[in-house]
């Protein structure tokens, strides 16, 4: 197809859900795509965090390649091998648990709530936060902290507090007989790439220790190494009742997870929760290759490395353009506030070839991929860099004038 005829189709065939970017990729390789024109992108927002080792990685291609030409779906009512490896795998790595499979984060945050209520025995509300993220559906909606998503779609699922993110006074005055769990992100990624403080993870997890809360950390865009530990509640030395995974698991591919501990997991029995093409056997397969690149590749290590490298590059930045408010995030996962509105400047930076997102009207994110390399990250800081300057937001002392 031409690329009028894509804009055609989208326009008359696919509902309107989505802000599009006229851009229209052909093909991806680590950290570039390739548009119908072939010109290359520095991608750096691969997916909201779904693209941690970049497109299409070797090892994810040959698991997909191996299991699609042996068995592509069997229903969750039998076993399969690639899904008892990689829940094997996820338990491993984080702690004594049992896994639900499904295919979305929202799914899974949805599973969450649905375990809560049902451990809950009548206790059924759930404390979320301020500039939270947690899905689509209507319950995961009526659980996030952002009103603009919610408008439209009343009356959502009662059960719901939510409080100002960093505050434990405010948890604590939230709890009530009929609460059963607290739900967070540590990083909020849509709210602003807000970082939780060390000494309010504690307190909660204290404080659900005392009442008899589960505590649920949604790790659909932290998880799988994107902070620099495989699982975000590890900087934490935290071990969640629930977390919940998505995105950058499946390397590419759909899936969600609900990771329980051992010793509650049974609360849902047969029958109880479901998804039919939850933990799959391509998708397993494909989930299991990226956990073998993370360790093998040693990406935790490089997360950790080129984090602060990139870090020291955008406060590089801060310190010489007035436009930049703050620089804050964790590992490969950054945000960059802005005095001004950022969405001008992502669309001359993808002008200039490099992609990547705001939030919050002003909050620039990158997310680049694990593997990412200083060269990378050179280029989209200088790309970043020379944008800012285009737009009259002179280095400071500088002539502004000089600039417009």
């Amino acid at each position: 197809m031409k690329l009028e005829e894509v804009f055609a189709s989208y326009k008359e065939n696919i509902m309107p859900t989505y802000t599009k970017v006229p851009l229209v990729f052909v093909k991806g390789k680590g950290s570039k795509l390739w548009d119908i024109h072939n010109r290359v992108y520095l991608d750096f927002f691969p997916g909201w965090g779904v693209g941690n080792l970049g497109h299409c990685h070797p090892k994810v291609m040959q698991a997909v390649r191996d299991q699609i030409s042996k068995l592509i779906f069997i229903p969750n009512n039998y076993y399969h091998i690639p899904q008892a490896k990689l829940a094997r795998e996820i338990v491993y790595w984080s702690y004594p648990a049992k896994v639900f499979f499904c295919n979305s984060g929202a799914e899974a945050n949805e599973g969450a709530i649905k375990f809560a209520r049902k451990f809950g025995q009548g206790r059924f509300e759930i404390i979320t936060f301020e500039n939270s993220f947690h899905g689509r559906t209507l319950a995961t909606l009526a659980a996030t902290g952002q009103a603009k998503y919610k408008q439209g779609f009343s009356p959502l699922p009662e059960g719901f507090k939510i409080v100002k993110f960093n505050d434990l006074e405010a948890v604590k005055q939230a709890v009530t007989d009929k609460t059963i769990a607290v739900m967070l992100e540590l990083v909020q990624g849509e709210g602003g790439i807000n970082v939780a403080d060390k000494d309010f993870v504690a307190g909660l997890k204290s404080l659900c220790a005392q009442k008899n809360l589960l505590l649920i950390v949604d790790e659909v865009q932290t998880g799988i190494g994107r902070t620099g530990k495989l699982f975000c509640c590890q900087h934490y030395g935290i071990t969640p009742d629930i977390m919940t995974l998505a995105k950058s698991l499946g390397g590419g591919l759909p899936i969600g997870a609900m990771v329980v501990k051992k010793e509650i997991a049974d609360t849902l029995g047969p029958g109880m929760h479901a998804s039919t093409f939850g933990g799959g056997p391509v998708i397993a397969k494909a989930a299991l290759a990226v956990l073998k690149a993370v360790q093998k590749e040693k990406l935790l290590k490089n997360t950790r490395a080129m984090g602060e490298y990139l870090f020291t590059g955008l406060n590089a930045l801060k310190e010489k353009y007035p436009a930049i408010k703050e620089v804050r995030g964790l590992g490969l996962m950054a945000g960059v506030e802005l005095n001004i509105e950022g969405k001008g400047i992502v669309e001359k930076c993808i002008a200039q070839g490099l992609l990547i997102n705001c939030t919050h009207d002003k909050v620039l994110r990158l997310m680049p991929a694990l593997n990412v390399t200083k060269k990378e990250i050179d280029k989209a800081i200088s790309i970043l860099g020379t944008v800012l300057n285009s737009c009259g937001n002179c280095p400071r002392g500088g002539d502004s004038s000089a600039l417009s």
